[in-house]
């Protein structure tokens, strides 16, 4: 089986609701997932944005949530996750929100592509404190069994 992402607020390439960016409540999606490898050992989901700040003439990714070292048997994530509710031993990245919590799309022009991508891994990363996903992907290099990817987009109404 292979690794699949899903979500029951939108399907993949489809447009996000509202109420998961900064237009609404700003909450993280539910995810779910599927065909985790036996040899996973934890999971790492990252979303970023590869079309900022113009999908026109995009001039870097960014980064709205990172987690790491979520347990290979948790199934998936609830929508709006509280911190206190994050599967056993999920640690949290640093996005460039300079946050280390969800952050919604909240694009300043145009239809963006949200790129939500899960990993799985052969080991339990060591605490990397709360990691950029620069230095989370480097200390996933040579880990990663499986991927699965969800795109949504967004376009802020005017």
């Amino acid at each position: 089986m292979t690794l699949s992402l899903t979500s029951s607020a939108f399907a993949h390439e489809d447009d996000m609701p509202p109420r998961y960016t900064c237009d609404g409540d700003n909450l993280s999606p539910p995810f779910s997932w599927n065909g985790v490898p036996a040899a996973a050992k934890s999971l790492v989901l990252i979303v970023d944005d590869p079309d900022a700040p113009d999908p026109k003439a995009p001039r870097m990714i960014w980064v709205h949530w990172i987690l790491y070292n979520i347990p290979p048997a948790a199934g998936g994530l609830v929508e709006g996750i509280a911190v206190d509710k994050l599967p056993s031993g999920t640690r949290r990245g640093t996005t460039d929100s300079k946050v280390l919590d969800y952050r919604g799309p909240c694009p300043p022009i145009g239809r963006h592509r949200y790129f939500h991508k899960l990993y799985a891994l052969d080991c339990l990363l060591p605490d990397l404190g709360s990691p950029t996903k620069a230095k989370l992907e480097e200390a996933m290099r040579g880990h990663v069994l499986a991927e699965a990817q969800l795109i949504g987009t967004y376009e802020r109404r005017k």
